[in-house]
């Protein structure tokens, strides 16, 4: 059973920047697909990032060139680094992991953290 904890979320001004990390445990760290996913009130939980086992990204359009996901194997932990942050990005942003196929719906992701709140304030 693989855990998943975030951090890094809170209150940021519009252009600023936050780094989002989120740690596993209790599965084979290096062969996890991982997303980063969004939720707003009143929203569908939607994608914004994922890394496949092999190193592979993908990024939402509307993050392209704002948004980076990246992972430390070794460290059992991947990261959402957020630069030029509008208030539209303000969520709840969830990691999740698969074991199964590479994949940018919600759906298909088996394990799931608490979430953490990015709020930016314009």
């Amino acid at each position: 059973q693989v855990q998943l904890v975030e951090s890094g979320g809170g209150l940021v001004q519009a252009g600023g920047s936050l780094r989002l990390s989120c740690a596993a445990s209790g599965g084979s760290f290096s062969s996890l697909n991982i997303g980063w996913f969004r939720q707003a009130p009143g929203k569908e939980r939607e994608f914004v990032a994922a890394t496949k086992w092999t190193g592979y990204t993908a990024h939402a359009d509307s993050v392209k060139g704002r948004f980076t996901i990246s992972r430390d194997n070794p460290e059992n932990t991947a990261y959402l680094q957020m630069n030029s942050l509008k208030s539209e990005d303000t969520a709840v942003y969830y990691c999740a992991a698969t074991s199964a196929l590479f994949s940018t719906s919600y759906r298909l992701y088996e394990y799931w953290g608490q979430g953490t709140q990015v709020t930016v304030s314009s």
